[in-house]
């Protein structure tokens, strides 16, 4: 649905320009929800405005649907528009209409339909987002959720395959925020409708993307599933970000333990890496029993992504040599992630 190809943006300084966008490359498949994340100032929301055109490249293509958007200026441009719709972070509605009105806006605007296929749609979109009791409200008697609400119908009123949101949730509450992801997830399968989240927010990511982007200073510097890049961050920012919502490192105390224990002893700690499927079989009694191991669990945490368990477990286990290296071979082979973090002496067992 989207291809963007080695698009850069330059901005004008004082000291001169100011690359903002450095050679991006990125393919959105329609239907999907991808998501483009980074820390403030990575580039995101001058991404997002060029795919709809709102800045203009320097270099590169953005391409909506097979069509160069990038190579379209005046009225071709605007035509190309109404299949692009945008969420704003603040909302950006009019305070002197309606929200009937507002919805209506866009549709004013371009026209082509008569007063009543206008209401009709607008009472559609408002029914779609949970509002159509506040047909004749203004601005001033909602909630930041039911301004978002207004947003988003309003985004829809020209039915287009592609829906922006450039910080959609940033404004609002958690409670509001896990709102506004549900029913962006709803029209996504009920319309088929492609749409790309622009977000500083990890949860928003883990919530409902299906693929992701992350981008450090003007260039995407990892991409892919969510799943794996929430699982198998490979950049640092990346882990930075994921750090957000899932514990990637060891608690201090237990940190701490290990640099300070002996390389060699009868204690060795591991971490499990449980995901998909094996999150759900009973790992460490099969420790115990196959292997005649003594297990103490050090720390652990289980978490779910795009409806996929996915946890760590970080053990001390007790026995022999060779049964501890059959242990570790064991889980591999249960294609589960098993690390040995170093050896434990007997001595200081207790600090756990």
């Amino acid at each position: 649905m989207i291809a963007i190809e080695a698009l850069e943006k330059t901005f004008p300084g004082p000291d001169g320009p100011v690359p903002v966008l450095r050679g991006i490359d990125l393919t959105i498949e329609k239907g999907e929800i991808f998501g483009i994340i980074g820390r403030s100032g990575a580039g995101k929301s001058t991404l997002v405005r060029c795919v709809n055109q709102l800045e203009r490249p320097s270099a590169g293509r953005v391409l909506v649907a097979g069509r160069e958007i990038s190579a379209l200026s005046g009225r071709a441009l605007r035509a190309a528009r109404h299949d692009i719709g945008m969420v704003f972070q603040h909302f950006n509605i009019l305070s002197s209409r309606t929200v009937r009105d507002n919805v209506a806006l866009p549709l004013e605007l371009v026209g082509g339909l008569s007063r009543g296929e206008r209401l009709a749609r607008v009472d559609e979109m408002l029914d779609l987002v949970g509002l159509a009791d506040k047909a004749q409200a203004f601005p001033a008697q909602l909630s930041g959720g039911q301004k978002q609400r207004v947003g988003i119908a309003r985004a829809l009123a020209s039915r287009p395959s592609v829906l922006l949101c450039d910080e959609a949730t940033s404004a609002l509450d958690p409670e509001t925020t896990k709102s506004i992801l549900a029913l962006l997830s709803e029209i996504n399968r009920a319309l088929g409708l492609t749409i790309v989240l622009i977000t500083h927010e990890m949860q928003v990511i883990k919530e409902i993307a299906g693929r992701v982007a992350v981008l450090d200073q003007g260039r995407v510097v990892e991409q892919g599933r969510v799943f794996d890049v929430f699982t198998q961050p490979a950049h640092p920012v990346t882990r930075a970000l994921v750090r957000e919502v899932l514990t990637l490192d060891l608690p201090e105390p237990v940190a701490a333990r290990l640099r300070h224990a002996p390389l060699s002893g009868p204690g060795l700690v591991m971490r499990i890496t449980f995901t998909g499927p094996s999150a759900n079989e009973p790992v460490l009694s099969e420790l115990v029993r196959r292997f005649n191991l003594t297990i103490n669990i050090l720390h652990g945490q289980v978490d779910t992504i795009q409806d996929a368990p996915f946890g760590t477990l970080t053990v001390e286990a007790s026995g022999s040599e060779h049964n501890l290296q059959a242990a570790l071979d064991y889980l591999r082979l249960k294609s589960l992630k098993a690390e040995s973090l170093g050896r434990v002496a007997a001595s200081d067992r207790a600090v756990a």
